[in-house]
């Protein structure tokens, strides 16, 4: 399926795109703007992100593509799995394509054969086995901290998760900070009464209290009506404040989440984590159980002078998760967020903010930058009106709230280097 523009939105075609696939059985397809491919896998009545890579790279990655969807492997593949209804299975060309189902999918185009030679047949069933465990993915933990608030640390992990989850891949959201912002964000805080709280009594904080009890799959909740496809969320509450002290009293604490994520390994493709801006226990918990780091900064004084101190926590957690068997934490970058858009300040201030961070504070910048637009704060206050009168709050992800818009197109970047620099993208 080809999208009308290169510019174009291809999040924007997937339900379309997923009743493609689930309505003609077809195992694999290809859906792309021309800048941007991505494969996709039918898994019973859901499709999972099979392959992605930008356009400029599909010669690079042909023997991969072909690996998936070329005619000689595709025929070899349907052998395999159901030798007897090669002929009940519908090919993927034009004619196959009901009226019903081609009104339904006014755009559907099929790909250029061209780009797809035929390669010999795999010789026998575990080649293919191997070639789908390559395209699997480990478990990559993702924390968003910096010691300074206000710097947009909510904004980018709630909307990175989104991001990703609309790449195809599954994400844990996790909310570790008492002032419950990602909780709210993600549509969790839609209570009104203090006594319909549904989230005091099975929160993070359980999840760190206890190695025999909450596990994730018991606090983890969907977020709801924030993103399609939704993302699992483990909620936070005010209340972790005051469960700090028994946890300090505690020392398997600090290494609980560790743990507990790591029963949900194959569950996940990332785990998001938002941080308190502090470095108490929370902050150093969810850095001990992170792979990567992204430290959101606005790039000014305030924040820049908390960057030596955000260093010596990670020299200072790092030594912890030497003691445990677990590596460094892999510094993605500091990542330009709540950036002014003002012509002027562009073009003389941030480029001397930006110089700064690698100069003076030896830290690498990300590639991405998240600027400051009201569109941001409008998706996270979205509301809705009940019969009552009450306004409900029913907040979005960016990518949900305006797919079109450049803060969307901020996000999906992010996602992309993410993925480039947790190795994902090949």
């Amino acid at each position: 399926m080809e999208a009308k523009s290169p510019k174009q939105n291809l999040d924007k075609h997937l339900r379309k795109f997923k009743r493609y696939l689930t309505k003609l059985q077809v195992k694999y397809g290809v859906l792309t703007n021309g800048k941007e491919m991505r494969i996709y896998e039918r898994v019973g009545e859901e499709i999972e992100l099979a392959f992605q890579c930008l356009g400029q790279e599909i010669e690079a990655n042909i023997e991969e593509i072909n690996a998936l969807i070329g005619k000689e492997s595709s025929n070899h593949r349907q052998t395999l799995d159901s030798p007897d209804t090669d002929s009940n299975l519908p090919q993927i060309r034009d004619e196959s394509i009901s009226e019903q189902a081609s009104e339904t999918i006014p755009f559907s185009i099929p790909f250029p054969e061209e780009l797809f030679p035929p390669t010999p047949p795999l010789p026998e069933p575990v080649v293919e086995q191997i070639s789908n465990n390559k395209r699997k993915s480990t478990l990559k933990v993702i924390a968003v901290y910096h010691n300074k608030g206000g710097v947009g640390k909510t904004t980018v992990a709630v909307n990175l998760a989104a991001a990703l989850r609309k790449k195809g891949k599954k994400v844990l959201l996790i909310d570790i900070d008492a002032q419950s912002n990602s909780t709210f964000a993600t549509g969790l805080l839609k209570f009104i009464f203090e006594e319909d709280d549904n989230l005091r009594e099975n929160n993070v904080y359980h999840l760190l209290e206890s190695g025999d009890f909450s596990f994730v799959s018991d606090v983890a909740r969907k977020s709801d009506y924030f993103n399609n496809p939704e993302i699992d969320v483990i909620p936070s509450h005010i209340t972790l404040i005051e469960g700090q002290y028994k946890l300090n009293q505690i020392g398997a604490s600090k290494t609980r989440l560790v743990t507990k994520l790591s029963r949900v390994e194959k569950e996940y493709d990332f785990v998001i984590i938002d941080t308190p801006p502090s470095r108490d226990l929370y902050a150093e918990v969810a850095l001990i159980a992170a792979d990567h780091l992204i430290i959101p900064s606005d790039l000014k004084p305030f924040a820049n002078q908390g960057l030596p101190s955000v260093t010596q926590f990670i020299s200072q957690v790092n030594e912890f998760r030497e003691m445990i068997g677990k590596g460094p934490l892999n510094l993605l970058g500091v990542l330009p967020s709540k950036i002014a858009t003002n012509a002027k300040f562009l073009q003389y201030t941030f480029p001397k903010q930006k110089s700064v961070i690698p100069g003076r504070y030896g830290l690498p910048l990300m590639d991405t930058i998240i600027y400051e637009r009201t569109i941001l704060s409008q998706c996270t206050n979205h509301t809705n009106t009940s019969p009552l009168g009450e306004e409900i709050p029913e907040p979005k992800s960016i990518l949900e709230y305006d797919p079109d818009s450049l803060s969307s197109g901020e996000f999906e970047a992010l996602a992309m280097e993410v993925l480039t620099k947790t190795g994902i993208n090949r």
